[in-house]
């Protein structure tokens, strides 16, 4: 079975940070692009980070950059973000995503549906 699973949200002040994590398993982690999306209530789903399965590359939304870092682990299945100068426009669900290498080759990273799986999200709220 694949499961993706977040953690690490939570409350925090305007200019804080946060260090959200996913955690994969039932898929050859290192055979697939990790992908973080945020949605609001009532707002689309949107791209905020991805990273490429070989050279671990990231690729940021213009929002975010500058404040945002992704990251992984391929020894622990694992794909963090780390969350820094949190604005309350940042407040969202935050879900992670995986993205077969191979099926998806040539898909752009930021495209919801570019992603095979995702997780069930956690929730990051921004206090003004």
């Amino acid at each position: 079975q694949v499961q993706l699973v977040e953690s690490g949200g939570g409350l925090v002040q305007a200019g804080g940070s946060l260090r959200l994590s996913c955690a994969a398993s039932g898929i050859t982690f290192r055979r697939y692009r990790m992908g973080w999306f945020s949605q609001a209530p009532g707002k689309e789903r949107e791209f905020v980070a991805a990273i490429s399965s070989s050279r671990g590359a990231p690729y940021y939304a213009d929002s975010v950059k500058g404040r945002f870092t992704i990251s992984r682990d391929n020894a622990k299945n694992t794909v963090y973000l780390q969350m820094n100068s949190l604005k309350p426009e940042d407040t969202a669900v935050y879900y992670c995503a995986a993205a077969d290498i191979v099926r998806r080759a040539g898909r752009p990273d930021s495209g919801t549906d570019s992603y095979d799986y995702w997780g069930q999200g956690t929730q990051v709220t921004v206090s003004s």
